[in-house]
């Protein structure tokens, strides 16, 4: 398929979304899944998010594979090593000191200071394992954004390049993921800002969730990737964000952003980092809510938070932990207990997990 083919789906993916939120069938999963797995998910994407902030600065690496070990992580390169590692853990534990005196704006300072320390850093000492983002004063302060790409996409374009099957599981797999990585982050970040109700539900879920499909649709059509609801707006709440005006405000300087993309560019990942793993803390608090003495509901809570980082996916966590809820309830008896969007939702990670078998079996190219 070309650029434009998978753009479409992208697209399709995201009207399919919204029609699910229309009919209520979105909601009426979030409203069926048990308390204790909506705390799971909240943890199980703290450990998730603290996860990632660690491998993108350096401080945790994948071993290559030519290296004969059963590794398949270590401690930054084996040491701790540079100066970029040396602002990394600095900056760690300045946030970590800041949030415990309960100092306003703890996160975002933390990333200022060490942005400016590694800038100097960078000016008078030779380095080179900054990442993808080096801390270097730009030529220029504002640039223009570049739209070339908007509205490159072709939304029925795939079904002539390859089988109908093969497109049907393709945007099967978009929704899934979206649909679930979506819940999974709502979930967190209400529960962690403490807007949950009494009944553990979302205020206002409907809304949301529309706005997330609706994203996804405007993330294909500007030919990009699906737009949707990221665990990074727990730094937000983090901060103390908790209304709508927070994500008005966000979506203002995120505008301001496009054409002050030079500025953003200074700020290396080994500041940024840190302020993932505080948000990270911050979504695992939420663990002491979860009754561990029974089984058929901590089990199903430990996979979801296990499997989320060990398989970097929110998503593939929240399967588990409802195949393993679905099936441990009926192996108990307990069968009629679970709802039956629950049934449902679990028979379709099932086929998501075995999606390989599944095209082998149908001759699915």
């Amino acid at each position: 398929m070309s650029w434009d083919d998978a753009m479409g789906l992208i697209v399709l993916e995201g009207l399919l979304i919204c029609v699910l939120v229309l009919t209520g069938l979105r909601e009426a999963v979030m409203h069926a899944i048990p308390q204790p797995l909506k705390q799971a998910i909240s943890v199980g994407i703290g450990l998730f998010i603290a996860f990632i902030g660690f491998v993108d600065a350096g401080f945790v690496t994948r071993i290559p594979d030519v290296a004969r070990t059963t590794v398949p992580v270590q401690l930054g390169t084996g040491t701790l090593s540079g100066w970029p590692m040396l602002v990394f853990c600095a900056g760690l534990l300045l946030t970590i000191v800041l949030l415990a005196r309960k100092v306003k704006g703890a996160i975002l300072i933390s990333i200022v200071l060490m942005t400016v320390v590694a800038v100097v850093v960078n000016e008078f000492a030779e380095v080179k394992s900054w990442g993808l983002t080096v801390p270097e004063i730009p030529d220029k302060v504002v640039a223009s954004p570049d739209f070339g790409l908007l509205g490159k996409f072709d939304l029925f374009g795939s079904f002539g390049q390859v089988s109908v099957l093969t497109v049907v599981l393709l945007v099967f797999t978009l929704i899934l993921s979206d649909f679930f990585d979506t819940m999974g982050t709502v979930v967190g970040v209400t529960a962690e800002a403490g807007l949950l109700d009494e009944r553990g539900q979302v205020p206002g879920l409907g809304r949301v969730l529309f706005i997330d499909g609706a994203a996804a649709v405007a993330g294909g059509a500007a030919s990009a990737s699906s737009a949707t609801t990221y665990i990074e707006s727990a730094a937000g709440v983090g901060e103390g964000a908790r209304t709508g005006f927070a994500n008005l405000v966000t979506g203002g300087l995120f505008t301001l952003a496009l054409f002050l993309t030079p500025i953003l560019t200074i700020v290396p990942m080994q500041a940024a980092a840190p302020a993932l793993i505080a948000v990270g803390f911050l979504m695992m608090t939420q663990v002491k809510h979860i009754d561990w003495d029974r089984f058929e509901l901590a089990i199903p809570a430990f996979l979801t938070i296990a499997v989320m980082p060990f398989t970097y996916s929110i998503t593939n966590g929240i399967g588990a932990g409802f195949i393993a809820y679905v099936v441990i309830k009926a192996c108990l008896g307990k069968a009629r207990e679970v709802h039956w969007l629950l049934w449902g939702t679990s028979v379709l990670f099932a086929v998501y997990f075995a999606i390989d078998p599944i095209e082998q079996l149908l001759g699915v190219k």
